[in-house]
């Protein structure tokens, strides 16, 4: 594992960096809002990565870098994330396809810069599709918004709601809430099928 420190407009992130055998492709993973790099689904899904064949980087976000819990406006987050993502391509994952994923708030910023940083699919844990007891406040189209391959996992019993599937977007139930802890081998094992499938070449 190899630690880097990226400057970005917003101040400095942390990418924890782990390297796959064979690298096919590069994974950014982000935080959620209050939590760290550290989340039982985030480390999962790193393993799950590795074992694809995938390099994965757990991006942690300026504002928490410099101790703070509370999380910086979304345009902030957005804005650093493909700050990370541009110079992790350059120096870490030169000429590879990028998949943006992360949990919760993560998952949103992963959505949200798709697009503007050409990735090449979306990695959803736990994407609060509303705040809890807020379905009026929805988060939904951030997901339609996004059109590349996209899986979502989520928990059955999540307060901040239920994403639904549509176009190149899968969504898979596990038991459990927000924390996505139940049931860690069974997601592993979805995040390492998924990234194999459409990461395959080809013809």
């Amino acid at each position: 594992m190899t630690t880097l420190t990226i400057d970005t407009p917003h101040g400095p992130a942390r990418a924890e960096l782990h390297r796959a055998q064979a690298g096919r492709a590069g994974l950014l993973l982000g935080h959620g809002a209050g939590g760290g790099v550290g989340a039982p689904d985030l480390v999962v899904a790193t393993l799950a990565a590795v074992a694809a064949g995938v390099h994965v980087a757990l991006v942690e976000q300026p504002y928490r870098v410099a101790g703070r819990r509370s999380p910086a406006p979304a345009k902030q987050l957005d804005t650093a994330w493909l700050a990370v993502a541009e110079r992790l391509s350059e120096e870490w994952f030169h000429e590879l396809p990028l998949v943006f994923g992360g949990r919760s708030s993560g998952a949103r910023v992963a959505c949200r810069t798709s697009g503007d940083g050409g990735a090449v699919a979306v990695l959803c844990l736990a994407f609060p599709t509303h705040p809890p007891g807020r379905p009026d406040r929805t988060r939904q189209p951030e997901l339609d918004g996004v059109t590349v391959p996209t899986l979502v996992v989520q928990g059955e019993s999540d307060p901040f709601g239920m994403p639904v599937a549509g176009p190149h977007r899968e969504v898979v139930v596990f038991p459990g809430d927000h924390s996505l802890k139940k049931d860690a081998k069974a997601i592993g094992r979805t995040v390492e099928e998924w990234l194999g499938r459409i990461l395959a070449p080809s013809g």
